[in-house]
């Protein structure tokens, strides 16, 4: 989601957003067509039989907790991620509404270089509101969601200025918001929530548009961007069981259309981390340079065996 993965997005913004609504920029701009941006087409295009190579794996060799969004905003990298002091706790019954304590954390926003270089830890949420979820990047700010660390329970949708580093609150939601996209045509603000399960729109000042049961039970959506078009590309994962009463990640990326939540395109994605995660576990973000499809991924923990590593991919445009 989230967001977005598109370095040279900031040229291409048709329309700004005021109060919640869009006011176009000029009669010739809002007659153009939509267009589909080239790394949306070039998803589009893939299929289980496309070939990735893994072309870099970077350590990232500084606290990096455990990573939930990726944003790619030129020549910078920003990664959420939440650092768990206490974990929740599962009630033996639920109380007030909750299955699970909240437990105690912090949320970060690490601004990198795309060497990963740590330039910033921005630091975000209040209270029991800390767990950040996957990020957007609409040209302008990188929004991110942070939540409580429980499912049906509230989140905080943070501006996050990419330049200055300087925090504004955008809205509040009665929900876990687990990942945001802002369209960049309409300005409309889409979420998703505990599990990806329950599909969002707000205005840009968090007004609930529409609330929607998601369709897709392949994926729990981690991290979604833009894409263009009115379009965004998730990461996702679902956790399955195998014969032997072990578990398997299965991994993968879809197409969604913002207007309906229809469901464009969507494949597996059948590659493992140093810790055995699926790559697509949590953090990705798509960019396209020339005629290379370019995936960047950050599924392992800080904790875990190889620390968080950043992980990119390539595929070959025709």
């Amino acid at each position: 989601m989230k967001r977005s993965w598109l370095v040279r997005a900031a040229a291409t913004i048709a329309s700004v957003a005021v109060a919640g609504a869009v006011v176009s920029t000029s009669s010739a701009t809002a007659k153009q067509p939509r267009r589909d941006d080239p790394a949306t087409v070039a998803f589009a295009a893939t299929t289980r039989s496309t070939s990735w190579t893994q072309v870099q794996k970077i350590s990232l060799r500084f606290p990096t907790y455990h990573p939930q969004g990726l944003a790619l905003v030129g020549d910078k990298i920003f990664l959420s991620t939440v650092e768990i002091l206490e974990a929740p706790v599962r009630y033996p019954a639920p109380v007030d509404g909750y299955d699970r304590t909240p437990g105690r954390g912090v949320g970060h926003v690490l601004v990198l270089d795309r060497q990963g270089t740590l330039l910033k830890d921005v630091t975000l949420g209040e209270g029991t509101v800390y767990h950040p979820g996957g990020i957007d990047f609409d040209g302008t700010s990188v929004w991110v969601p942070v939540a409580e660390y429980r499912p049906n329970s509230k989140a905080i949708v943070y501006r996050l200025d990419p330049r200055t580093y300087r925090v504004a609150e955008a809205f509040r939601v009665n929900d876990h918001v687990g990942g945001v996209v802002r369209d960049r045509e309409t300005g409309i603000v889409h979420g998703v929530s505990w599990g990806s399960r329950t599909l969002y729109a707000w205005s840009a000042n968090g007004r609930q548009l529409t609330r929607q049961a998601n369709e897709d039970h392949m994926l729990d959506y981690q991290d979604c961007d833009y894409a263009g078009a009115g379009k965004q590309i998730c990461g996702g994962v679902t956790g399955l069981a195998t014969a032997t009463g072990g578990s398997y990640e299965l991994g993968g990326i879809a197409l969604r259309d913002l207007s309906d939540n229809a469901i464009l395109h969507e494949v597996p994605f059948p590659r493992f981390s140093s810790a055995g995660h699926v790559v697509t576990r949590n953090p990705v973000a798509l960019e396209r340079t020339g005629n290379t499809l370019r995936l960047f991924t950050a599924p392992d923990d800080g904790e875990e065996i190889a620390g968080t590593e950043l992980i990119v991919f390539e595929s070959p445009v025709a």
